[in-house]
């Protein structure tokens, strides 16, 4: 029977019909998926990702180490952020698609370089991070609803010459490999011959020791992230974000293509926070309130693209 189809009981005491159509709101909801934002159940046998889940008592989460504040380390080596927050929610909406209360969480660190194929043979089951939804990547990996949109700016020490991009001629300039950042790097270099000496580093923590050492004039990455960087100095005054931003990123977590099902329960839950305005209290936590490790606030008010992401929560990439 549908839960639209419950039959609701016309005689009886006031209490009795109350109980029985209490009974029967119980039994639609059962009837519908545990994972808020979804419409229906979740068929777990047919999921590979969610079987495979199910029948190991185990789920592989890819983090970074040192993307704050979405991803990193706290003092005890233990995996903090925004984006650990939102996948927190939806390891519990796994538990309940799965039925196993007693889920062993695999944290399992990658990088900008590995974090695809990670990703696609297995290793990891749902990529916390800092991934941009681009199409290119779609060909790979698929996307969950966009959880945060980030802009491409420019980290330079208080003081610098470099106020934009077009002042990055013939200069060093560090990002991480395997970024949307090194490939517009490449593009300025082709399409205007800008002569930037490019370095490519294994992730955020490396890219700024770079910056500090003095061998770059300039760290490009998505400008929340340079802001996350920037707290890692012993004086985060010098340093400060620049740069008219050169594309959007909307963030994601990533998952193994082709496994409807469990993408369902994961744009379930993200969704689910999104509508019921839970979202809003994590942005304020990690963007508008001291975080570890040195309590800096990152006084972040919420973007116009990011409050459009979280008007019509959807899965489309920008670029």
């Amino acid at each position: 029977m549908k839960a639209a189809e419950v039959t609701r009981p016309c005689g009886g005491s006031p209490t009795q019909r109350r109980s029985a159509a209490a009974a029967a709101t119980a039994a639609a909801l059962v009837l519908c998926s545990g994972t808020a934002g979804t419409a229906h159940a979740v068929d777990v046998a047919a999921s590979p990702t969610l079987g495979k889940i199910k029948s190991s008592g185990t789920i592989s989460i890819g983090h970074r180490t040192s993307s704050i504040p979405f991803s990193y380390y706290d003092a005890n080596q233990k995996v903090i952020g925004f984006s650990q927050d939102i996948c927190d929610r939806v390891i519990d909406a796994v538990k309940r698609e799965t039925g196993v209360q007693a889920l062993q969480v695999r944290m399992v660190p990658v990088t900008s370089q590995n974090r695809i194929s990670l990703v696609q043979n297995g290793t990891v089951d749902l990529e916390c991070g800092v991934t941009t939804n681009l199409k290119s990547r779609q060909q790979q990996v698929a996307f969950s609803t966009t959880f945060f949109v980030a802009g491409t700016r420019l980290l330079v020490k208080k003081g610098s010459p470099v106020r934009d991009f077009g002042d990055l001629s013939g200069k060093a300039v560090v990002t991480n490999a395997g970024t949307t950042s090194e490939r517009i790097l490449r593009r300025l270099n082709d399409e205007k011959r800008a002569n930037i000496a490019i370095q490519s580093a294994k992730d955020y923590g490396e890219s700024f020791l770079i910056l500090q050492s003095g061998r770059v004039t300039a760290f490009m990455m998505d400008d929340v992230l340079l802001s996350g960087a920037r707290t890692l100095a012993p004086n985060p005054a010098e340093w400060i974000v620049v740069g008219t931003p050169q594309s959007f990123e909307a963030y994601a977590f990533m998952l193994r293509k082709d496994d409807a099902g469990f993408k369902q329960v994961v744009d379930g839950a993200i969704t689910g926070l999104i509508r019921s305005g839970e979202i809003n209290k994590l942005y304020s936590k990690w963007f508008a309130a001291p975080v570890p490790p040195k309590q800096v606030n990152f006084e972040l008010t919420m973007s116009e693209p990011l409050k459009k992401a979280y008007a019509s929560p959807n899965d489309e990439a920008f670029e």
